[in-house]
């Protein structure tokens, strides 16, 4: 309905904060018509200097003094600058000027203090590519697979089936790195890692559960390469026969207390942790050294004894093809072990709110990384695999001089050793497939190989232990799922994340228990896949919707080659280990719904954002072609509701029946000079309030002089698209037309008259108490409207809300308008809320014909599948239609034959066309007697609602409105179509 604004009685929209604007990420800014207080303050100029100077004596100085570049056409607009649009956590952004700053007259009052100055607080440690990234990556990816698990694997597959493995983890990766980077390079990445990148892209009904899984996986990969680290320190205990309590035991009591260690250096800060990884880096390498060495080096007769006799050929011929054995000699199964090897690339992406220049360290640091350690996993898999035969027994006695009368058979007797018993019996405990510290053996210097270990399972464990705390901080932020927003507070200057830190030791502290890595391996692959898929997934999707706002600076990917890293990355899921494949798609999935169902009032423009505007482009291009249907109409309303908090009743009766269904437009017309309520923050308002009552509507606000005006414009131009247009008009019943000017009176019935002549079908609710709860919503008198302690203070549960449990809808179907009155009930009873109901129809049918009208009627409510429980025959429409009351609310605007001459009368009703002479009132006395004696009602009543001929005064037709609806217990709704069919009983 139309509103009038006045500067004492402001609505809702008007009474929003003023001041600066709200940076965040995951909403626009809104900017306030001043800056701190209003326009900038302006110095007295010099007596001498005109008033006009005064001012841009003040801007200039203004900006000068915050170093800001100037328009060339005035000194406050300000030129493009990179702080009018940084929305970094922890910066104070610069605010340009608003519209209505730009447009007001300078007054030259007061200039800006110049001694006014910003103290700069101290920024928080930012890393570099190298050492942020690649260095980070390179460590989280170097594991405790390189040392303890792919000389094994590289037993069990071959050279040629392990470089395969390598091959296809390393393109799984690698796809995924080109994807990270794109996404990374298109905008600032903030803390949160992959979390942040993809809930940023697809939302957070996909970021979150892909949010929790993955911070879960990094937890779990801490946990393993602590196990590795244990492994590798029980073993060194069991060389000397020494042991805590059983090699199993020994493992968890070790893990438990390392990463209990590793705890206590990432609780020190990132800056501690970078320095602990640069160390483990410079040993790694110093071990890689060590072991390239060793492989030239001449064996001696012990490491013979234990398979190792430097680079022969015959050795790589035949480790070149696969030697299955035991319960895990498979392809998938050494693929599923040897994945994790593989998944440290995103290590620096996880600590991006800690680099510098997140954009361009990303893709240079992880790509680097992924080459790099690629080239030592060929490597050392090739080189072990051509030095090391894989089965001996670590005798010196088992030389063929030794054993010169046994029957030697096997690898080793080319080389004058005989381990022929040992693989017979497959007792042997040396040789690829049975040593899993080969690197160690092969190695220059032993105790450098344990410290390569030593630093490959540390710094990894330490990395994974930094980057699970990190992303679920950044999860419980943004305040997605209930109860874990107490893990997200930071301390310290770099936000350190310490309750999620705790919580990251717990759950890795549950998994080393188990004590056993090839266990552990699997449930992080699949962990890890189900990650990468999705964030290959992202990187696709956002490219098919060609939003403006997908500009990636890094430019070497391909959105085919996204989206095949995200079908092979599931793929292997199930062929990987399809049990734990489906645990992780059902958290996933329970996770989503769990969103999807919440709807998290979150903006971040994701790409399905996008995707929903181009299917709805689409769609409602394509729908602007296909010719209209009955069996496809529905009621597409245009409410007018005015600000829809006013009115909730009416929203909600409409959206009863138009949610998920068909259209519904609320309109507010303001009739005023003052525009405010056409801002974009009153509009954001009340779009808000239609959100949270959970009503499914576009909101349109216009400007107009009268109520006729601005639903004309509503109608054809300013609501609507396409097909997508209002056929139906919604509107409340005037309760004060008798007190209102005249001129308003007749406003409002050109409105319906205008609303016919488009070809809409016309709505008029009546609610006994009115519909307008301006001055209600302070009290409790209404008995219509119920205080919902649910929801906002602004929010008023209406009858419309409640379940109707087993009441009546009565529709009065006096005129046929062509279904309309029919159909609207039945969209009712659809509904959860109103299927309980029972609908009784009443039609008009003389006494004589009472029981055939009424078969008549049945007959066609059948054939239109309409359920109805009963239809009664009204025949008592013969009385009198002009009542007592009737006259008394006519009186004022009564013009009588007896009064006046008949050409006075004529100038009157010109001058007034709302005044009724007894001729009006003749006419409507012959042509329409039925409805007014309608007095029965349910639950809700529908009544026909009468068309206004052209020569029947507004008084008089509103007078008659009245009538149909005056003294109803229940609402009312006057209802009439376009007389067009709304409804078929045929097939086509």
């Amino acid at each position: 309905m139309g509103q009038r604004l006045s500067k004492r009685n402001q609505s809702l929209e008007e009474g929003l904060p003023q001041g600066r604007f709200s940076a965040s990420e995951e909403a626009p800014p809104q900017y306030s018509a001043y800056q701190q207080g209003g326009l900038p303050d302006v110095r007295f100029p010099r007596a001498d200097a005109p008033m006009g100077h005064a001012s841009n004596e003040c801007e200039r100085r203004d900006s000068k003094q915050e170093g800001v570049r100037v328009s060339i056409y005035r000194t406050l607009d300000a030129v493009p600058h990179l702080e009018y649009y940084d929305n970094a956590a922890g910066r104070t952004r610069r605010s340009r000027p608003s519209l209505e700053v730009l447009r007001k007259a300078s007054d030259g009052s007061t200039c800006k203090d110049e001694g006014a100055k910003k103290k700069k607080a101290a920024g928080p440690v930012r890393f570099g590519w190298v050492t942020g990234v690649m260095i980070r990556c390179m460590l989280n990816i170097w594991g405790v697979i390189l040392f303890l698990r792919l000389p094994w694997i590289t037993s069990q597959a071959g050279i040629l089936l392990t470089w395969l493995i390598i091959c296809i983890s390393v393109t799984v990766t690698s796809v995924t790195a080109l994807s990270v980077s794109a996404i990374a390079t298109n905008g600032r990445v903030s803390s949160g890692g992959t979390y942040f990148m993809i809930s940023r892209t697809l939302g957070p009904e996909l970021g979150g559960p892909i949010g929790l899984v993955f911070a879960f996986a990094n937890a779990l990969a801490s946990a393993l390469n602590t196990v590795g680290f244990a492994e590798t320190i029980r073993d060194l205990l069991l060389e000397y026969n020494l042991y805590i309590v059983d090699p199993l035991n020994d493992v968890r009591i070790i893990g438990v207390i390392t990463i209990t260690v590793l705890l206590l250096i990432s609780l020190a800060g990132m800056e501690w942790e970078s320095k602990a990884q640069i160390l483990f880096f410079i040993v790694l390498l110093v071990s890689f050294i060590n072991y390239f060495v060793g492989t030239v080096m001449p064996p001696t007769q012990e490491k013979q004894s234990t398979g190792f006799f430097s680079y022969r050929s015959e050795i790589l011929l035949n480790n070149l093809f696969p030697d299955w054995r035991g319960p895990e000699g498979g392809f998938f199964q050494l693929f599923a072990i040897f994945f994790p090897s593989a998944t440290g690339i995103l290590s620096g992406v996880n600590i991006c709110g800690d680099l510098k220049e997140p954009e361009t360290a990303i893709p240079k640091g992880t790509l680097m990384a992924i080459f790099y350690t690629t080239l030592s996993y060929l490597l050392i898999s090739a080189t072990v695999g051509a030095c090391v035969v894989r089965d001996a027994t670590g005798n010196i006695n088992d030389t063929l001089l030794s054993n010169s009368s046994e029957l030697c058979e096997g690898l080793g007797c080319s080389f004058g050793w005989n381990f022929t018993r040992c693989e017979d019996k497959g007792s042997c405990s040396f040789g690829l497939a049975n040593n899993y510290q080969v690197i160690n053996m092969v190695s220059g210097f032993g105790p450098l190989i344990y410290a390569g270990i030593f630093a490959a399972t540390l710094s990894s464990a330490l990395g994974f232990m930094v980057s699970a705390p990190k992303i679920f901080q950044c999860l419980c932020r943004d305040n997605i799922y209930p109860y874990i927003g107490f893990f997200g507070k930071g301390y310290g200057k770099n936000s350190e994340p310490l309750r999620a830190y705790i919580l990251a030791y717990l759950i890795a502290v549950c998994f080393i228990l188990i004590g056993q890595l090839n266990v552990i391996a699997p449930l992080i692959s699949n962990f890890f896949l189900c990650s990468y898929a999705l964030i290959n997934f992202s990187c696709f999707h956002v490219s098919i919707t060609n939003s403006p706002g997908w500009r990636p600076a890094f430019k070497y990917y391909s959105r085919w080659t996204s989206l095949f890293g995200a079908i092979i990355s599931v793929v292997l899921m199930f062929l990987l280990t399809w049990w734990a494949a489906l645990i992780s798609f059902g958290l996933i999935i329970f996770l989503f719904g769990y969103l999807a169902y919440k709807k998290p009032q979150v903006n971040w423009g994701s790409s399905v954002q996008a995707s929903t505007y181009n299917m709805a482009l689409s769609y409602s291009v394509s729908l602007s072609g296909v010719e209209d249907h009955i069996k496809n109409f529905r009621p597409q309303c245009l409410v007018l509701t005015g600000p829809p908090h006013l009115r909730p009743a009416l929203v909600d009766f409409v959206s009863s029946f138009t949610k998920n269904i068909s259209l519904m437009i609320c309109g507010n017309i303001l009739m005023s000079d003052d525009k405010s309520g056409l801002s974009q923050r009153t509009t954001a308002s009340l779009v808000k309030w239609l959100n949270q009552r959970k009503v499914r509507s576009f909101f349109a606000p216009i400007s107009a002089k009268g109520l006729r005006e601005g639903t004309c414009n509503l109608m054809q131009v300013a609501s609507g698209l396409g097909k997508l247009k209002p056929n139906t008009l919604f509107m409340g019943f005037k309760m004060n037309w008798q007190q209102c000017s005249p001129h308003m009176l007749e406003d409002y019935i050109n409105t319906i008259n205008d609303t016919f002549d488009s070809n809409y079908g016309v709505c008029i609710l009546r609610m006994m108490d009115g519909l307008d709860i301006t001055e209600e919503m302070l009290s409790e008198d209404n008995p219509a409207f119920e205080a919902d302690e649910g929801t906002e203070s602004d929010q008023i549960k209406t009858i419309f809300q409640n379940k109707q449990g087993k009441k009546t809808i009565d529709v009065y179907w006096i005129s046929d308008d062509g279904g309309l009155t029919l159909l609207v009930p039945y969209l009712l009873t659809r509904r959860k809320r109103w299927n309980r109901c029972k609908v009784r129809v009443f039609i008009v049918g003389e006494q004589q014909t009472m029981e055939k009208d009424r078969q008549e009627m049945v007959s066609l409510l059948q054939r239109f599948r309409l359920d109805v429980h009963e239809v009664i025959v009204m025949t008592d429409s013969d009385r009198p239609p002009i009542s007592k009351k009737f006259e008394e609310n006519i009186a004022p605007f009564r013009l009588r034959d007896e009064d006046h001459e008949q050409g006075t009368i004529h100038e009157l009703k010109r001058l007034s066309p709302w005044k009724v002479s007894d001729k009006d009132l003749d006419a409507l006395s012959r042509r329409e007697a039925r409805p007014l004696c309608l007095k029965r009602s349910g639950l809700c009543s529908f009544r026909s609602l009468p068309v206004p001929q052209s020569d029947c005064p507004s008084s008089l037709y509103m007078a008659w409105l009245d009538a149909l609806t005056r003294g109803l217990y229940c609402p009312a709704l006057l209802i009439r179509g376009n007389q067009q069919n709304v409804l078929t009983f045929y097939c086509q």
